[in-house]
């Protein structure tokens, strides 16, 4: 490692949303431009549940990734792998969940609360309805992913991550003390705290755009909403844990992007759709978070070696190599997709200089 570049094995993205279609098409050979492996999040619009839509949706994933370029250069199209994932219902088959996991088709399921974000509506209502599946997956060794947070109105958005911890995380994993757990996307310090907690079985995603901003960006000149995510952006003092927790070398902490698009219409808009595109960038990001820290010498951790660990997974072979050249985020991404579809994309940092470039091999 220099001032000026330094090498580290392939990172993986352990939480993305692809999307579908033209969106898919758009946004999907970003991820595959850096990443080795990515988790897929299901909550298509008819979200996956089964072994044969998983299979499918992997298959357009690859077509996709194999013939279009991203920002001018050929996506890792024979070693991109995108990491399935079923989504979890009161009513999904057993079978089909340990089928698709027995043969490598789901690598993780993931538990969302019914309507806490984006085409979650199938999601769980009464967590004991899923206590034979939590059960199954204990015994076959299939992580949980879990979106933290609490949907009850009366609980204030702001503080939903701390109260579904208090009210349901701690009592899953009491309960099913062998199940691998995953919080995903964490925003707070009360999420630091009760990972650093537990004991292995207990891991968490931590996203560019809530190690980089607080919650005063949606707000800035007006209401921001390409700064609009579930879980939302926090006070401060969150972020700052935030940082500490990402930096600090302990392995239960691991890159997630939750690189979320959405396309204008869907966030210029009275309702806007919650989620936060970065992908196009998200390696350089984390990548200058870390040096800000001081903690260069942590990244390929937190990047490239945590997660694989966690999941059970050989580490990457290749490697990426990242030069201190600036470069600026375009304001826009444009993409003429299926059918002709226009897809217009903001991404994370648009319209700012990053300090970090991947070298182009």
């Amino acid at each position: 490692m220099s001032a000026l570049s330094f090498t580290l094995r392939q990172p993986d993205d352990w939480h993305v949303h692809l999307r579908d279609g033209s969106v898919l098409a758009a946004v999907g050979p970003f991820t595959a431009r850096v990443f080795g492996r990515a988790i897929v999040m299901p909550n298509l619009k008819n979200p996956i549940t089964t072994v044969k839509a998983a299979i499918n949706y992997r298959q357009r994933i690859q077509n996709l990734c194999k013939r279009i370029k991203a920002n001018n250069t050929l996506a890792l199209e024979n070693k991109f792998r995108p990491l399935m994932t079923v989504y979890l219902t009161e009513d999904l088959n057993h079978d089909e969940l340990v089928q698709g996991y027995n043969e490598g088709i789901f690598t993780a399921a993931k538990f969302y609360p019914a309507n806490a974000t984006t085409n979650s509506a199938f999601g769980i209502r009464d967590i004991t309805a899923v206590n034979h599946l939590l059960e199954t997956m204990e015994e076959i060794g299939m992580p949980l992913l879990v979106h933290g947070e609490v949907i009850d109105p009366e609980v204030d958005i702001f503080d939903r991550e701390k109260v579904f911890i208090e009210k349901y995380l701690t009592s899953i994993h009491k309960n099913f003390q062998g199940l691998k757990i995953v919080l995903e996307h964490i925003t707070t310090i009360d999420a630091v705290n009760f990972i650093e907690s537990t004991g292995s079985q207990l891991a968490a995603t931590i996203t560019p755009h809530h190690l980089q901003l607080n919650r005063n960006a949606m707000f800035h000149g007006g209401f921001r909403s390409d700064f609009y995510c579930l879980p939302v952006l926090k006070r401060e003092q969150h972020r700052l844990a935030l940082r500490r927790a990402a930096t600090s070398g302990n392995p239960k902490f691991f890159l997630g992007t939750d690189s979320a698009p959405h396309i204008r219409r869907g966030k210029e808009t009275s309702c806007g759709c919650a989620g936060i595109f970065n992908a196009s960038h998200a390696i350089e990001s984390y990548t200058q978070i870390f040096e800000e820290e001081g903690k260069l010498n942590l990244f390929e951790g937190f990047a490239s070696i945590y997660g694989p660990r966690f999941y059970g997974l050989p580490l990457n072979k290749d490697s990426i190599t990242l030069e201190k050249k600036k470069q600026k985020v375009p304001e826009y991404i444009h993409w003429t997709g299926i059918n002709n579809e226009k897809v217009t994309i903001i991404p994370l940092h648009a319209g700012q200089n990053l300090e970090w470039k991947v070298k182009q091999e």
